[in-house]
């Protein structure tokens, strides 16, 4: 019984590795239509990847519910929940950005001949989130509120980014995800974000009482309110929300340090 939550951070693992396999399967296309505008396309759903990372998560949250349920924590498990997350939250992640990258050279005059060189610092945001996890297991303090931001909460976030690109409506979106100087800022605004110290709000509810935990209430709301009137979109106007709202109940939440 004790190695049951073992097999769900490994299965974390899995879900992660799958996403590195659905995002590298995925070759660039140029589309030229009649008046010579250009369209980039990955005919292969680079979307798979995304649902694997986000299946990555939901596993990631009950691996820790499962060792509680069965009373199995373990040094062991949070070794391994570690090194499960640098691959589905860290690399799965970076290959997305490297792929975006990609697309951006692609639409550029002689893009596919782009220098790999350009293309490394998608793998900054991997490299980050090696290091908060590093950090995260030898700072025992860090349960109901974090320092820096979580990587499951990036990872999810760069997940969002090839649904948002095949689903959106707006056309800004589309010129966003294919400029890569906006890529490079988001990257390194992820990577300060993780490796920061700024008291980031855990997620789990201990009580239900509203005083306690109002900002994870409006979390909720939040949440609920984006799905509804902004598809895809809620998820990167949600991960700002998170932020805003660490910041608005930052006394509190370092209290709780």
């Amino acid at each position: 019984m004790k190695q049951i939550p073992n097999l769900f951070t490994l299965l974390n693992l899995v879900f992660g590795c799958m996403a590195i396999v659905a995002t590298l399967q995925n070759g660039i296309t140029i589309q030229i239509d009649a008046d010579g505008s250009q369209f980039i396309d990955i005919p292969e759903k680079i979307w798979m990847a995304s649902l694997f990372i986000g299946l990555a998560g939901v596993v990631d949250f009950l691996d820790g519910f499962v060792a509680r349920l069965f009373n199995a924590t373990s040094a062991m498990g949070e070794q391994l929940d570690s090194l499960a997350d640098v691959v589905s939250f860290g690399v799965a992640p970076s290959m997305i950005i490297y792929q975006f990258l990609r697309m951006s050279y692609a639409s550029e005059t002689n893009g596919i001949e782009t220098s790999v060189l350009l293309l490394i610092p998608a793998f900054f945001i991997a490299a980050a989130a090696a290091y908060r996890l590093a950090k995260f297991n030898l700072d025992k303090s860090q349960s109901t509120v974090f320092k820096g931001v979580p990587t499951p909460a990036i990872g999810i976030l760069v997940a969002s980014f090839p649904l948002i690109y095949w689903h959106a409506q707006y056309e800004i979106v589309y010129q966003l995800l294919l400029n890569k100087w906006v890529l490079y800022a988001i990257v390194l605004v992820l990577c300060l974000l993780m490796v920061g110290n700024m008291s980031i709000m855990s997620l789990k509810i201990k009580y239900l009482n509203v005083k306690d935990n109002l900002h994870l209430y409006l979390m909720v709301v939040a949440g609920v309110v984006f799905s509804i009137s902004l598809g895809w979109l809620a998820v990167p106007l949600l991960f700002v929300t998170y932020i805003i709202l660490s910041l608005v109940f930052k006394k509190k939440l370092s209290s709780q340090l």
